[in-house]
């Protein structure tokens, strides 16, 4: 597999993908400890997910950050932080406007490694509600996502002006078996990826075409 073939080769690669230490941002809004392994991945390589988030979101693959996967052994953890970029750090794409996450593993719930919202809440179960005369006992706590293989999870850290959103303050919880997730970031313009070398977005387009041809998906940008 990709990973596999990188294992070992911090900072380096076979050309489809460079491993790196998972980065962060500096910036106050985003001081975190981030302990994962992130795969940055060539464009061509990743058309299937690419072609489903512009399927799903109507964006230009040339507002699409590089793709990534990132692998999180027992342990480690993604803490607090948002996905927002630094306004001194905009020049390159804007802000990011949506997060997508592909969840590549199952855990169960004791196993950690969900994606919780600290300041937003889980839907109140209707028919619990009901029986509890307007309680929201077992309800209403901090939404928290959990990892199921093939499942996405999509959310916007900022509005369409590009103002970040403050209510999608996250974390990845401490993860108690390997967690695998695919990720990608849609920004307000045209993005220019920097890992791997000489990594571009045309160079997926046949590949994302083709895709969006096989999933019956017409009309996006």
């Amino acid at each position: 597999s990709m990973i596999e073939s990188n294992e070992g080769n911090n900072g380096g690669g076979n050309g489809d993908a460079v491993q790196l230490s998972s980065p962060t941002f500096s910036s106050s809004l985003s001081l975190s400890r981030r302990t994962s392994t992130t795969w940055f991945c060539k464009y061509e390589s990743m058309s299937c997910l690419l072609a489903k988030a512009q399927a799903l979101l109507n964006v230009d693959l040339k507002q699409m950050e590089e793709p990534q996967l990132v692998r999180y052994r027992t342990g480690e953890e993604f803490s607090w932080h948002y996905d927002e970029i630094p306004s001194a750090q905009l020049s390159n794409g804007g802000q990011r406007l949506a997060t997508l996450l592909v969840y590549l593993n199952d855990l169960d719930k004791d196993r950690g490694g969900g994606t919780v919202f600290r300041d937003l809440k889980s839907p109140v179960n209707e028919s619990n509600k009901r029986k509890k005369k307007g309680s929201s006992k077992g309800n209403g706590n901090q939404l928290t996502v959990r990892p199921k293989s093939g499942t996405a999870l999509v959310f916007f850290p900022a509005f369409k002006d590009g103002k970040p959103d403050p209510r999608t303050l996250h974390k990845g919880e401490v993860a108690l078996d390997t967690k695998m997730i695919a990720q990608l970031w849609i920004h307000e313009k045209e993005y220019q990826a920097s890992v791997p070398e000489n990594n571009l977005q045309a160079d997926a387009a046949n590949g994302v075409r083709e895709e969006l041809e096989r999933l019956g998906v017409s009309n996006v940008m």
